[in-house]
């Protein structure tokens, strides 16, 4: 059986104890908290802590456990989402530390996954992305073997604007890298974080993949998107992704719910799906954002029951 949750991401003004409120009072069974270093934030959605890792010792674990348990919530993964293969060497140096701090925690926490992403330099072709992925990844993977931990790879391009161009910042963005990726780094350790809008947009077929890489999907995202035809058809795909696309809740957008669920259950998955909500028509103000976990949920709980 499932079990429905949301991402932290859209509430960062929330403490922990509010975040793990909220998703008791809401009636969800999980949630995805998120532990970026705290500072400012470089894009949109990032920089969120809802956990600070780098300050956590058993004292700390042993409270937001106590508290999770209080509410009857589950943490479905711990997430921190850069990009460790940044030209900068020295940020990705950083990041790659942070990732294994995030990971120390989840370990703390008994948490079984870390939710991150690959990372991609936006101008260096596919083979030197890989190139840098094969010395960089699987020491992070030895890493969170070492403490029973899963690294959960969210599947988005992280290319949308003119800075990504034209490669994006996160190379595991589709099937035919998927395969390379887990061909370098077998271990059972490594898998997907799937979210099926991204795929959507970048015309995927969002459902096949679930059967291929079925041993590989640890965590799902439930965010959907909106495909604008009009837009499309006026600047072509040579456009950066926002000029076309928008990314939209749940049922709101062009993903095919009953058929994405209907291929979970199929290979089935049992593991946490989470509302990602990053829909700029419920963004005004945090009564709006709390509005749309709740629409979200309502949606999708025509196809997901626990």
């Amino acid at each position: 059986m499932m079990k429905l949750g949301f991402v932290s991401a859209i509430v960062p003004e929330l403490s922990f104890e509010e975040v793990v409120s909220l998703a008791a009072a809401e009636g969800f069974s999980c949630v995805e908290l998120m532990c970026w270093p705290k500072g400012k934030a470089d894009r949109k959605y990032a920089g969120v802590t809802h956990i600070d890792v780098g300050e956590l010792d058993d004292a700390g674990a042993s409270r937001i456990k106590a508290y999770l348990a209080q509410k009857g919530v589950s943490v479905s993964a711990l997430g921190y989402y850069p990009n460790p293969l940044d030209a900068d060497r020295e940020k990705a140096e950083f990041y790659v530390a942070h990732i294994k701090r995030v990971i120390d925690a989840a370990s703390m926490l008994g948490v079984d996954t870390v939710n991150t992403f690959i990372g991609r330099e936006p101008k260096e072709d596919l083979a030197e992305s890989f190139r840098r992925f094969a010395s960089v990844w699987p020491p992070i993977v030895k890493y969170a073997e070492g403490e029973g931990v899963r690294i959960a790879i969210e599947n988005c391009p992280m290319y949308f604007t003119a800075d990504e161009w034209p490669s994006g910042k996160n190379l595991a963005y589709s099937p035919p890298i998927w395969r390379r990726m887990f061909e370098a780094i077998p271990s059972k350790s490594f898998g997907l974080n799937y979210d099926p809008s991204h795929l959507l947009w970048q015309m995927i077929d969002y459902v096949k993949p679930l059967y291929e890489f079925k041993d590989r999907i640890f965590h799902v995202h439930l965010k959907d998107a909106m495909v604008y035809e009009d837009r499309l058809a006026d600047v072509g795909i040579l456009a950066t992704p926002l000029e076309f696309h928008q990314p939209k809740l749940p049922g709101l957008g062009g993903i095919d719910w009953g058929r994405f669920v209907s291929a979970l259950t199929d290979i089935r998955y049992v593991g946490p799906a989470c509302i990602e909500l990053e829909d700029r028509a419920f963004e005004a103000d945090l009564d709006s954002r709390k509005v749309a976990i709740r629409q979200s949920k309502q949606y999708l709980r025509q196809f997901i029951t626990e």
